[in-house]
Formats: structure tokens, sequence, C-alpha cells
């Protein structure tokens, strides 16, 4: 379950609010309550039945031992009474199971509800909380003449990646279909040396152990992060072997517990890993289908954190500059937003969405989402932590968070970097593996 029983009782106000300020059906909540309550009274009516069969079958052998007369025709009725309930028990635990598994399934379709800072609302309601950098202009003033005066205009990473040689999205939809970009040359390279770049960064000066998961996962690995039932549409299926092609690394990763008790000294317990990502969202209307701004094959490195209760607020701010120490290292101007509940996802409690300026497009693109998920996903899990030793386990918290997502990272570097002659400079960071530019 995602939404603790006893939270649902205390605090089922706050829960269908909660649904409400997502976007999402709040009857959902009043189903597991229903629910709920037939359930401990399915439960209640079974254990006096089983009481009740236990003094009958003890009565029976006190008869059976007194020998009294009629003792044939007693405990022929109470032999009678016993079987009739077992019957009923029986029937109340067909019923119960049946309630069990529909209250589950009702728990899972509740949202997470958002911190109490959370801005209520739609994507307009967002909150810019910081900048970083000068965003580059579209017209740029410095051009190629003798003197630095003749203007030039900067053009879209299709264009860009095109001309080089390095993107190749016509030989992507032969091989697959839309949506499948294929780099070459420096192209791959950058590719590849930025996620050896981040993964190196957050190894080396976060702290960070490096993870290197499958790129599958099994119905419960996508069930525990919330991809089921929330985003079950949105997934690729390997239907014959029921196995499901990663969305993001946080499935797989934040897996590796699932069912554990972690002990109070290994905790905050902090990973990255690289996957490559599968979603099948490509081609939303407009401008989103040139280029690799939205694509169903991605490269991206992912953060997650398993963290106490009392920490994760601070560890969610903490994610967050590790992901924008990448965006300042590479010189790209970026803004941080606090999404607001009807635009920040069904089991996030509160997100940080990082956008950099692409000057070629003229548009903020989202490189990372960092989330907490406080203890939504560790409860479907069963992900627990203990306190002290001999203490009783408890739910922990997990965040995760974009440490960074390509390809959008890639077009930025593409149309910030690009120059007139039509070659890109490569970030001072990345030039030990790729040299100092790349041209055609």
């Amino acid at each position: 379950m995602s939404i603790g029983v006893q939270r649902l009782r205390e605090d089922a106000g706050r829960v269908r609010q909660g649904a409400i300020d997502k976007g999402e059906d709040p009857s959902v909540v009043d189903v597991a309550l229903e629910l709920d309550v037939r359930r401990r009274a399915l439960q209640g009516e079974g254990d006096a039945l089983r009481a009740e069969r236990n003094t009958v079958s003890k009565r029976i052998g006190e008869v059976i031992r007194g020998g009294a007369a009629p003792q044939g025709s007693e405990v022929a009725a109470l032999r009678d009474a016993s079987t009739q309930a077992g019957e009923r028990i029986a029937a109340i635990d067909r019923e119960l199971a049946t309630t069990e598994a529909q209250l589950e399934d009702a728990l899972l379709r509740i949202p997470n509800p958002a911190d109490p800072d959370v801005p209520v609302g739609g994507e307009e309601d967002s909150v810019i909380v910081r900048t970083w950098g000068d965003p580059a202009p579209h017209l740029e003033p410095r051009g190629a003449g003798a003197d630095g005066s003749e203007p030039w205009t900067r053009r879209p990473h299709w264009e860009v990646g095109e001309a080089l040689g390095i993107l190749d999205l016509a030989a992507g939809a032969k091989v697959t279909g839309s949506g499948f970009p294929v780099y070459r040359g420096p192209g791959a390279a950058l590719e590849r040396a930025l996620i050896d770049w981040f993964i190196g960064t957050h190894t080396r000066e976060h702290g960070m152990t490096e993870v290197w998961p499958p790129a599958l996962v099994n119905t419960a690995s996508a069930r525990g992060t919330g991809q089921i039932p929330d985003k079950e549409d949105l997934m690729y299926v390997v239907a014959r072997d029921d196995l499901y092609l990663v969305p993001t690394a946080e499935v797989p990763v934040t897996n590796l517990h699932r069912d554990e008790i972690i002990e109070a000294e290994q905790l905050p317990i902090r990973y990255c890993a690289y996957t490559p990502c599968f979603r099948r969202e490509a081609g939303a209307a407009g401008r989103d289908t040139r280029g690799i701004l939205r694509v169903h094959q991605f490269d991206k490195v992912e953060m997650v954190l398993f963290e106490r209760p009392a920490d994760s607020g601070e560890a969610l701010e903490w994610l967050t500059r590790a992901a924008e120490t990448l965006l300042q290292r590479l010189g790209l101007a970026y803004r941080v937003k606090l999404m607001a509940t009807g635009d920040m996802g069904f089991v996030q409690a509160k997100k940080y969405d990082l956008e950099v300026w692409a000057p070629g497009v003229e548009r903020w693109l989202e490189v990372s989402s960092v989330s907490n998920f406080r203890d939504y996903q560790a409860r479907r899990m069963n992900i627990r932590w203990r306190p002290e030793p001999g203490a009783r386990p408890e739910i922990l918290h997990t965040l995760n968070g974009s440490g960074l997502a390509l390809a959008r990272t890639w077009a930025a570097i593409l149309e910030v970097y690009q120059q007139p002659d039509g070659s890109v400079v490569v970030p001072e960071v990345l030039r030990p593996s790729m040299g100092d530019r790349i041209t055609a």
C-alpha cells in the first residue's frame, strides 16, 4: 500500500484534499475507507466465529467424556453448530481476501498528498525559486566579422547536429521509429562523456555509490515506485516475459532494498546509476516533435536516496544542489522551479524541476526533476529502518533526482556553445575526454 491505513483513518480529509489538489479523483479515498470498515467487520465476525467454534469443540469433548445419557443428541447438535460456523468462516475468509485485494488496489490509486509548502494549482502556479547564469540570446550580436559586429542567429540543436553529422534522426527512425535518435562520432562521444562525468562527480564529490542496474524490471518493481498503476500506459512492456523497460533508473535502484530492514548506522544510503530510459510519450503536439526534446529513448544518470524521515526535507535540498552543480560547471544557465500540486506527479510529496535555457529553440528545457516521496514509495515496497538496536522497524523515506538527463542537456550544449562558423565549443569540464571543439 502507499497511503498507510492508519493515516487514511486519522487524516482522511487531508488525504482527500491532496487528491483534489493533484487533479485526481478523491472518491477513491471514500472507497478505501468503506473497504477498510468492511474488512474490519469481516475480521471481527470471523474472530468471533472462531472463538465460538473453539467453545463448541471444547463442549463436545466435555459431553463425550461426561457420558451423560442424552449425549448423542447434544453432540450431534454441537457438531452441526461447529459445521455451520466453519462454513461461515470459510465464506468470510473468501470475502475478506477479496475485500483486502480491493482495499490494496484502492490504496495504490490514492496519490501522495503534497507537502504543506507546495503551491496549489497547475503549471502556471509553479514557482521559480532561483536562477543561475545569463541566458544566451537567440540573436547573438557577436559575429564572424573581423570587427566582431556581424550578428548571427543561433540555430536549433537538430540543425547544428545534422550539419556536423553528429545527430541522425532519420537513421533512428529507419532502424526503430520516430523518437529513437542516433548519435554519431563526436555526438556519441559527447553523450558518453557527459554520462561518465556525471557519475564521476556524484561518486567522488557527493559520496554516492554507483550502481549499474538492469534495464528491465518485473511488475513488483514497477508497482513499488508508483509506475503501476499510475504510469502503466507510458511504459514499454515485454509481454511475453511480463517485464517492463525502465522509464528511469529510479525503478530498479529503489527496489534494491524492497522488503528489507535497514539499520540506522547504514543511513543515509545514496546511489547514482546510469540507464537508458524508455517512455511511450513521444510526439506531443507542436514544437516538441522536432529534434530530441521529447523522445522514446534517452540516457539519464539518476540519484536515489534512502533517508531517515527527519532528514528527508534537507536531503531534498542537498540533492537539488548536487544536480545544480553539474549545470553550473557545464556553464548552462538554468532555473529551479518548485512544482505546483497539479504539475508535480502522482507519487511526489515535493518536487523541484531544473530547466536549462536553450537559445536555439528559445525555451527552458527540463533536464532534472528532484523529488521527495517521503514514506509513499517505501510503504509500497516495505522498506523499513530500525532507529536503534531492538527497536521496532519504521518506514523510511526515499528521494530521487536526475543528475542529469540527456538528451535535453546534449541539445542545450549544442545551442549554447555553437559558434558562427557552425562548430561547437566543448564545455571545459568535458575537454579532457572530448577536446576543445566539435567540427564538421
